[in-house]
């Protein structure tokens, strides 16, 4: 008998004529955490969707506990206890939590008729597994996302899974919520349950993980045992390069004041918040989940109207009241959430990259198809978007390609100043150093970036200084300097120092 429970051997998948899994080999035993490594596009989401049959594989072999099987469906990997939770999570928002739990599987008591009151202890029972101690009557959109995580992870355990796939489960949670969440992780392990475990943040693999396979460009390209490889090991073997973690080596800070923002309150949520950006300058905005860095950035474009508050833009006082006025004085805003308020996904390339200056391609006030043609092209170039035509659509993208189209298309219509939320959120570290590379390029060329993030790894390589946010309030405003540190940027973040 083979120790693995699931095995995949020689697994192929093309989507028209490009082949995006070449021979895959992937086996999981039971409880243990195999990490799933790999740039974006390197085939990582088609082979966990192949393994719940959400895709059917081109060609080679699926084994579960040494037999062959065939998953061509999402019924048949539920038969072989094959639970998966990707990052866009698969929940109603207007059921409740049990309701959702036993979604497609009710259960029922004479007549057919909906046990509801079992369904409710069930979901109790299955709830208090994971730490989630909210009603099962609560509706799924009155949870936060980690209580969200929760819920798809109660249903996963509620078919009695064996194979559970977690999908960059940590992106949008705490250091805390993370800490539960590896919590369960390890509870699972100790039940048997076998980890297939997804993620772009290094630290956290060899703390959870056992082994871990890595993919680079649909292809095979090892396993290994994740306490005999360091990070820059498995960061060489999914790029095929070095990755630099280090501060960027050329400030192009100048004396100049790009834009100055005075005394801004929002809602409560943000306190006079006042700070100074200076031309050719990064600079990071680092504070805890709900400090107000984001509201500070739709305060400032317009999207959220302030209560008090003055915008200067090249040392003149500027009435922002919309995203289309900060647009107009060259301020562009790209945010943490490129799905929804980023991107059109069912439009081409072509669309969202020239949607912002259609004058541009514009000739007698109808689109030039030539002139477009030429600039989206010259675009994909300049930005290394990895795509066959312009015509694809945006939703078959990578993550990091995806982030490469919302910069693409502020950049093609100009501005002065970036404010870039989360700039690699969900990217691997290779297209992570492609979009440093991108935002290093728009410094040299004059503009300013403010950059919010919670990668302070991140924050520290790229800012020439960091403003840190505590409870809506500016806690201070750091100097990236030698002797700047991690845990310089937390004591302010947490409050030790506000």
């Amino acid at each position: 008998m083979s120790e693995c429970y699931l095995e995949m051997k020689n697994i192929c998948k093309s989507f028209a004529e490009v082949q995006v899994l070449n021979h895959i080999n992937f086996n999981l035993k039971p409880g243990e955490v195999h990490v799933l490594l790999g740039e974006n596009g390197a085939g990582k989401s088609t082979l966990i969707k192949i393994m719940s049959g959400a895709y059917t594989k081109a060609s080679g072999e699926i084994f579960i506990e040494d037999r062959l099987v065939e998953i061509n469906k999402p019924k048949d990997a539920f038969q072989y206890g094959i639970g998966v939770i990707y990052q866009e999570f698969n929940l109603n928002p207007y059921m409740s939590i049990y309701e959702n739990i036993f979604l497609g599987k009710e259960l029922t008591k004479r007549f057919g008729l909906i046990d509801k009151r079992k369904a409710i202890e069930e979901t109790e029972s299955i709830c208090k597994k994971v730490g989630l101690t909210v009603s099962p009557k609560t509706l799924v959109k009155h949870l936060s996302v980690a209580q969200m995580q929760m819920v798809e992870i109660a249903k996963a355990l509620s078919m009695n899974v064996k194979v559970l796939v977690l999908d960059e489960p940590t992106a949008t949670l705490t250091d805390t919520e993370i800490a539960k969440l590896f919590e369960i992780i390890r509870e699972l392990k100790d039940d048997g349950v076998g980890i297939v475990y997804i993620s772009h943040r290094m630290k956290e693999l060899t703390e959870i993980g056992d082994r871990c396979t890595v993919l680079r460009d649909g292809s095979y390209i090892g396993t290994v045992e994740l306490k005999n490889v360091t990070c820059d090991e498995l960061i060489h073997m999914m790029v095929g390069r070095n990755v630099d973690f280090e501060k960027r080596a050329v400030s192009y800070r100048r004396p100049e004041r790009a834009l100055k923002v005075e005394g801004i309150y929002y809602k409560g949520l943000l306190k006079d918040v006042s700070f100074e950006l200076y031309k050719g300058e990064v600079l990071g905005v680092a504070g805890l989940v709900g400090s107000g860095r984001t509201e500070l950035a739709k305060c400032i474009i317009g999207e959220y109207r302030k209560d008090a508050g003055r915008i200067f833009i090249n040392n003149k006082e500027e009435k922002i009241k919309c995203p289309s006025d900060a647009i107009s004085k060259r301020i562009v805003y790209l945010s943490e959430d490129r799905k929804n308020e980023g991107l059109i996904l069912k439009h081409e390339i072509k669309s969202n990259t020239t949607l912002t200056a259609l004058g541009k391609i514009q000739k007698n006030g109808l689109i030039n198809n030539d002139r477009e043609r030429s600039c989206v092209n010259n675009l994909i170039s300049q930005f290394g978007i990895k795509t066959n035509s312009m015509n694809t659509y945006v939703k078959n993208l990578s993550g990091g390609n995806q982030q490469k189209v919302v910069i693409a298309k502020w950049v093609f219509c100009g501005a002065d100043v970036y404010i870039i939320d989360e700039p690699t959120r969900g990217i691997d570290v290779g297209a992570r150093q492609e979009i440093y590379n991108i935002m290093e390029e728009l410094l040299k060329e004059g503009a300013s970036i403010i950059m919010i993030s919670s990668d302070l790894v991140e924050v520290l390589k790229m800012s020439d200084r960091v403003m840190v946010m505590c409870n809506g309030e500016k806690a201070a405003v750091l100097d990236n300097s030698i002797n700047l540190t991690q845990e310089n940027i937390l004591e302010y973040a947490i409050g030790g120092k506000c």
